[in-house]
């Protein structure tokens, strides 16, 4: 059989793709930084470290596989990991395939990502992209703006917010916009991706694009049925408020790269949609629960 492999499977995204890639009778492993978390997987995956610090061991993991899916990044900077480390990381990551023979790699990006881009996010991300582009590894790049699903951490604490105080700030005017796609179409996009014989990049949108005014707005509509009082706010009472909150909740809650990129409309773009399931609908099917806790990103990589 072939073997797919996945970074990060006990994470978010990969663990759709996994579940997917199990669903449809695929021996799958997976390359992780916690290698304990087997959750829902427990003894259906092959279970390997990201040695990124070994790379004859990196390549070894990668040995007889077919097709991989790297969902491998950081959110935003912190003293335990860095944007340019992961884009160092999954350098070697690349090499490592190519030395293994993997025959094609399915990689997630951002969108619109740029090497000008003074934001380390969106430069990195154009950094790896050309990097697999010229690696002659047979590729898709899926450039997603941000995921949804139960496990997400954007929208679930946008309502996590919304549940909790009677006043939402957005920051300036909030007519930047967003296209939110279901994780789960996204691990979907993915797999047919993995089974392609031609090289793509792909805007991994969902059907629907708000304003982020609007996002919220909709939010507290669905979730609260009543309107919530959503003022304007300068980016950098944003940040303070976003540090109050991180207190409380042990957490990086917003950080100011984000807040550029957002404003900057870096997660937008004019593309067909490639996701099927409105974040409308699924906010409704999932009112009573979406929000009710808070999703920390830093108790994640714990």
């Amino acid at each position: 059989m072939e073997i797919h492999a996945v970074t990060g499977a006990f994470g978010y995204s990969g663990r759709y793709i996994a579940r997917r890639l199990l669903h449809a009778g695929k021996l799958v492993r997976t390359l992780t930084n916690s290698p304990d978390r087997t959750g829902e997987f427990q003894g259906q995956l092959q279970v390997f470290p990201l040695s990124f610090d070994d790379p004859k061991r990196l390549t070894e993991s990668l040995q007889d596989v077919s097709v991989l899916y790297n969902t491998y990044w950081v959110r935003f900077n912190h003293r335990n990991f860095k944007h340019s480390i992961a884009v160092e990381n999954t350098l070697k990551l690349f090499e490592a395939a190519k030395k293994a023979g993997v025959k094609r790699i399915v990689h997630t990006s951002i969108t619109n990502p740029s090497l000008d881009s003074p934001l380390e996010y969106f430069s990195g991300k154009a950094t790896l992209e050309q990097a697999l582009i010229d690696s002659g590894i047979a590729y898709t790049i899926l450039r997603p703006t941000v995921l949804f699903g139960k496990e997400d951490i954007l929208i679930n604490n946008i309502a996590w917010m919304l549940r909790r105080f009677p006043v939402f700030g957005v920051f300036g005017d909030g007519q930047y916009k967003l296209q939110p796609i279901f994780v789960d179409d996204f691990a979907t996009l993915a797999i047919e991706n993995g089974n392609s014989n031609t090289n793509e990049i792909i805007n991994a949108i969902g059907p629907e694009t708000f304003s982020y005014r609007e996002l919220v707005e909709t939010m507290a509509s669905i979730i609260l049925d009543k309107k919530r009082t959503i003022i304007s706010i300068p980016d950098w009472f944003g940040l303070i408020i976003g540090k109050m909150i991180g207190c409380f909740t042990g957490d990086v809650v917003i950080t100011k790269a984000e807040i550029d990129g957002l404003k900057s409309n870096l997660l937008y773009v004019d593309a067909p949609s490639a996701g099927t399931t409105r974040l409308t609908d699924w906010l409704r099917e999932h009112q009573e629960t979406v929000g009710t806790r808070y999703a920390s990103e830093l108790s994640r990589r714990s």
